[in-house]
């Protein structure tokens, strides 16, 4: 797997990830999703975590934190325990291989509803059929949900909140343009919504949105200031930098 892999720095060399070179890599949402986190917490899940990035990078940042890393892909949760182990946090990251709409395997896991202070998500962007899939299956799974879901991302969404504790905080990120069935999917189940839209450039359309909310809680939803991600140039803003360094969270 050796020659298969790079081991890789984010956040300004705070999180280092061993990684697939072929196939889905972490990037910028990954980063945005764990800026976005909020106050820290005793037990959060991250859904779909990947090679662990998200959860991961709350673990480093939270050191009274435990968090569970769920993720169906046996190869990428198996980066995800190593990268656990490398960074330090493997007494309090636990990686879940287990599909999040399989009610029965997230139990047989440990992982019951009700029980997380905060749930974070990066959930795969298209229905299968959609688009055309990638050739690599990794970068696929990442991007694609399975054929036999009947709507996949609000089903991925209902079960993500099923295992929020009342009063507990849920954050995903997800393309801009899915804003109305991740609203839809949410309905009354949480409160003080917050949609945080993301630009490439001050001129452009968002491109991804920030959303979360509050278990239980009956405040309004909210429409947050927007982040923006490059100048003109091409480089990075102010604030983009920040968080991409690890030095400023939303």
């Amino acid at each position: 797997m050796a020659d298969e892999t790079s081991l890789d720095e984010i956040l300004g060399g705070r999180l280092r990830l061993r990684q697939f070179r072929a196939g889905h890599r972490v990037g910028a949402d990954a980063v945005l999703l764990a800026a976005a986190a909020g106050a820290p917490v005793a037990r959060f899940v991250d859904v779909g975590a990947g090679v662990g990035a998200v959860g991961l990078s709350l673990l480093t940042r939270w050191p009274e934190a435990r968090g569970d890393l769920v993720e169906i892909d046996p190869a990428q949760a198996a980066l995800a325990r190593e990268n656990a182990e490398l960074n330090g946090v493997d007494a309090r990251a636990r990686v879940v291989q287990a599909d999040i709409f399989d009610g029965a395997a997230r139990r047989s896991t440990g992982l019951e509803n009700g029980e997380a202070d905060l749930v974070l998500t990066n959930p795969p962007f298209f229905e299968a059929g959609s688009v055309r899939a990638s050739p690599d299956a990794g970068r696929a799974r990442a991007h694609v949900f399975a054929a036999d879901v009947e709507d996949p991302l609000g089903a991925w969404i209902v079960a993500c909140l099923a295992l929020l504790a009342p009063g507990g905080r849920f954050q995903m990120i997800h393309r801009a343009d899915a804003l109305a069935p991740i609203l839809a999917a949410i309905g009354k189940r949480l409160g003080a919504v917050a949609v945080r839209p993301i630009h490439p450039r001050a001129d452009a359309d968002a491109i991804r949105v920030l959303v979360g909310g509050f278990k239980g809680s009956k405040a309004p939803p909210r429409l947050l200031q927007g982040v923006v991600l490059h100048e003109a140039s091409g480089a990075y803003t102010d604030l983009s930098a920040a968080i991409h360094r690890g030095e400023a969270l939303l």
